[in-house]
């Protein structure tokens, strides 16, 4: 495991977007290269199930949107009528103002997945987020604030790291995950970085994929579904509102 020591709870918000908005031009690159490709496919994946949606002109909050890679794929969508792109890294929504294209659509927002105080109650048709679950310092806040803004009968769909279960694989997986992903981003960045080691370590606090369905449940969400990827180390869950 990294030596890397997560900040406590009430600093990890500030730190998480100082060190998102410093690697913001690295990350794409950072993501291509740790998953070979594969979040591409992942997040691809997201937006079938959202074009699987039996309505139209759906309203949509892509939460966490780093980037953009999500935003620009929803955007894409002919029963999309409007996105809203909110993370509260400034330099990664630059960078996704840049990549998407049909902007008509597209509103980009600064804000905190804790507190959507800028949207009304039952607002959202769907909320996605990808890869930024883990990153709010309240994970339940955060449902909690998703679950206020979705619309009864919408959905939510979260795309996050998952924990491996068979214990072969699993010694592997967390050799990769921890020893040499945090390398690809020192390479990249021409030398250390702390937020290329805590983007692991912040796995571990992370719950596992069945006992963040359990915590969804609590929260209010039915009709869960878990699509694991890789054995396990991205994992979606799609849930109903």
């Amino acid at each position: 495991m990294s030596k890397f020591t997560m900040p406590v709870s009430e600093k990890k918000a500030d730190f998480v977007r100082e060190n998102f908005n410093t690697i913001a031009k690295k990350y794409d690159l950072f993501n291509d290269l740790n998953s070979f490709g594969l979040h591409r496919v992942w997040k691809n994946t997201i937006c079938n199930i959202v074009d699987s949606v039996p309505a139209k002109n759906l309203t949509c909050l892509d939460l966490c949107s780093g980037t953009g890679d999500i935003t620009l794929r929803l955007s894409k969508l002919e029963k999309v009528s409007e996105i809203y792109s909110v993370d509260f890294s400034e330099s990664m929504l630059d960078i996704a103002k840049r990549k998407v294209t049909e902007k008509s659509k597209v509103h980009f927002q600064v804000g905190d997945a804790t507190n959507l105080k800028n949207f009304k109650k039952n607002g959202f048709d769907i909320v996605t987020i990808g890869f930024g679950l883990r990153n709010v310092n309240d994970l339940k806040k955060a449902l909690r604030e998703i679950y206020r803004v979705l619309k009864m009968g919408g959905t939510f769909i979260n795309l996050d790291v998952g924990k491996v279960r068979n214990p072969f694989i699993r010694f592997f997986a967390d050799f990769y995950f921890f020893k040499i992903v945090p390398i690809f981003g020192y390479i990249i960045w021409g030398g250390k970085n702390d937020m290329f080691d805590y983007l692991p370590v912040s796995s571990i606090s992370y719950p596992d994929q069945k006992n963040l369905k359990l915590i969804m449940e609590e929260i209010g969400f039915k009709e869960i579904q878990v699509q694991e990827f890789v054995f396990g180390n991205a994992v979606l869950h799609v849930c109903k509102k």
